[in-house]
């Protein structure tokens, strides 16, 4: 148990944040959204009617889609864009998806590489793309559930105020939709070019996301010194 923990200790302790950060948003929003029925004159709705309600579903696939697009469209640019300095990129030369050799697969698979690694056609090319499938399949079922979710709750707030109900194809063009949906993509990209640019400069001891301390800043982490 204490090997399994030690050598899995990143994933866990992001797992158990990830599920800590859920129960607190869950229960923020169920005081909130109780708070608000108050004001309205409304009764107020039991924890578990509200996390399985579409507003705790909205707010919560609203960032998850925000997120798995950032990471899909990061894992897509540094096929091909590089980052002088940057230990987020690959060193100058080396942009593209690299040769058989180089990523060891088909004839240059080596014998404990994963089996999808060691075969030819389509079995290789969804294995080699396998990461960037997965990414951008979870934020498309994302950003379905979070239009959907959303959809609930805008007609229930329509049907408050006595406004006819939305379709579905005329809330995901609404502002309301792309205001929400595009504050969170503004942050999401602008975190992820403030790591790629401040990790040329700047440095953290012992992570595995900086160079080493005394790297230069315009030397890659991945180039040879």
């Amino acid at each position: 148990m204490r090997r399994f923990l030690s050598g899995n200790g990143l994933s866990l302790a992001f797992l158990l944040l990830f599920l800590l950060t859920l129960f607190g948003q869950s229960l923020a929003g169920h005081a909130d959204e109780n708070e608000e029925l108050l004001r309205h004159g409304m009764p107020e709705v039991g924890y578990l009617e509200f996390v399985g309600s579409s507003r705790f579903l909205v707010d919560v696939a609203e960032n998850w889609q925000s997120e798995f697009l950032q990471f899909f469209l990061f894992i897509l640019a540094t096929i091909w864009l590089i980052q002088r300095g940057s230990p987020e990129s690959k060193k100058p030369g080396h942009a593209g998806v690299g040769s058989d050799g180089e990523q060891l697969v088909g004839s240059h698979a080596r014998p404990d590489s994963p089996a999808w690694a060691k075969v030819h056609g389509f079995r290789l090319w969804l294995y080699s793309n396998s990461l960037l499938l997965v990414m951008g399949a979870v934020f498309a079922l994302s950003w379905l559930a979070q239009s959907l979710a959303g959809l609930v709750v805008a007609n229930e707030e329509n049907a408050m105020h006595g406004v006819p109900a939305e379709a579905w194809a005329d809330y995901v063009v609404s502002p309301e939709f792309w205001n929400r949906t595009l504050q969170n993509w503004q942050s999401e990209f602008l975190a992820v070019g403030a790591m790629v640019v401040l990790s040329i400069y700047l440095r953290q001891r012992g992570s595995s996301e900086s160079k080493p301390v005394g790297t230069p800043h315009l030397t890659s982490a991945v180039e040879p010194e």
